[in-house]
């Protein structure tokens, strides 16, 4: 692993399978963000649900969980119910992951896992999600976004318990975060620790499948099995998708060593609803091609996209793109990540070393592309 933090660090990733695109059906739930989460602890068993109303019956006493502290205990009964875990055959082989529900309706639920969990059963294979309770169903795959590594799933089964969105925005290093997933085919395992860091760019996949993540940081124990699960803050909110962990060497066992990160829910969310929507989705474009080559600090624009956004802000080829809205980019996969923690349409400052010297600054709406 690279020792300068700002560089793209690419990490290791249990990668299992892929995706078709399947039909969307109508979701009569959202799970909306929330300043604090409201549950109902039941008199008998002490198990938690969530409460949308704020109210709650006879039988149950109403909490609320936030502040600044953690209750572990109460958090992953609120929240392990709406994970989950997923296995995955093609032919004489099988991987698992993990995965949380999204949206409920009567009849049906979308399940979010990473692209890589479900990636081998894109053309074929079957794919199994297993509730906390043990029950399994068959699950089919909505559509998928190898850039992002998110895809979403599709069971035949109505009213599961989604989780509650948070704000990735707003979360800071320091705060304590649980992860809940399913790392080795252990299913409904709790870990817990802090937002090590923000805004870490990763890259994972090969080089024709390549993701862009900027991730959130943390040293909550994440292992092979544990893609796609929750990460979660103290209320109990979702604030990313664990994704990958960083391995000491190449090629040998991985395992937690403290350096686990996740999909910012930001992030992820326009993904998710666009593939819920279309069974597709988009990403952000520069309108330009980086010099593979360029090994020094920043990314080098070797062409232009003709008609999109870099060429009419008036960026020249040959250009050196060192920050982009004031984050410095130290590598083109750093450039690229940042690129990608936007929507289409936005529009950002990037700040370049011109190429007959000097810096200049130029303002650049976003364009939109195919992610699959």
């Amino acid at each position: 692993m690279k020792s300068h933090l700002s560089k793209t660090v690419t990490y290791l990733a249990t990668f299992l399978a892929g995706a078709v695109l399947a039909g969307s059906i109508a979701v009569a739930a959202n799970n909306q963000q929330t300043g604090s989460v409201k549950a109902c602890a039941d008199n008998r068993t002490g198990a938690l649900f969530l409460s949308s109303t704020g109210k709650c019956a006879t039988n149950r006493t109403l909490i609320e969980l936030g502040g600044s502290g953690m209750n572990t205990k109460e958090i992953s009964s609120l929240v392990t119910p709406s994970v989950v875990s997923i296995a995955v055959t093609v032919g004489a082989s099988g991987g698992s992951g993990s995965g949380w529900v999204y949206q409920s309706n009567a009849n049906a639920s979308f399940i979010v896992t990473n692209n890589h969990v479900i990636e081998s059963a894109a053309n074929s294979g079957s794919i199994k999600v297993e509730l906390s309770n043990g029950d399994q169903y068959p699950a089919k795959i909505v559509g998928r976004d190898p850039g992002y590594d998110i895809a979403v799933l599709q069971v035949q089964l109505g009213n599961l318990p989604a989780i509650t969105l948070g704000d990735s925005t707003k979360v800071s290093v320091g705060d304590p975060v649980i992860a809940i997933g399913s790392p080795l085919g252990l299913t409904s395992t709790v870990t817990s620790g802090i937002i090590s860091a923000l805004n870490r760019p990763v890259s994972t996949g090969s080089a024709d499948q390549q993701s862009y993540v900027n991730a959130i940081q943390t040293d909550a124990a994440i292992n092979p099995g544990n893609s796609g699960g929750a990460l979660v803050d103290a209320q109990g909110r979702l604030i990313g998708v664990n994704s990958a962990i960083a391995t000491l060497s190449s090629g040998g066992v991985s395992g937690n060593i403290g350096l686990g990160f996740s999909i910012p829910i930001k992030e992820a969310k326009r993904v998710i609803d666009e593939i819920i929507s279309t069974g597709k989705s988009t990403r952000p474009v520069l309108g330009v091609y980086f010099d593979p080559t360029y090994t020094g600090v920043g990314a080098r624009i070797a062409r232009l996209s003709a008609g999109e956004g870099a060429e009419k802000a008036g960026i020249p080829i040959g250009a050196i793109i060192r920050s982009i809205d004031g984050v410095k980019v130290a590598t083109t996969d750093a450039t690229i990540v940042r690129i990608r923690s936007y929507s289409p349409g936005v529009t950002v400052t990037v700040v370049v070393d011109m190429p007959n010297g000097g810096s200049k600054t130029f303002k650049v709406t976003l364009g939109s592309a195919p992610s699959l």
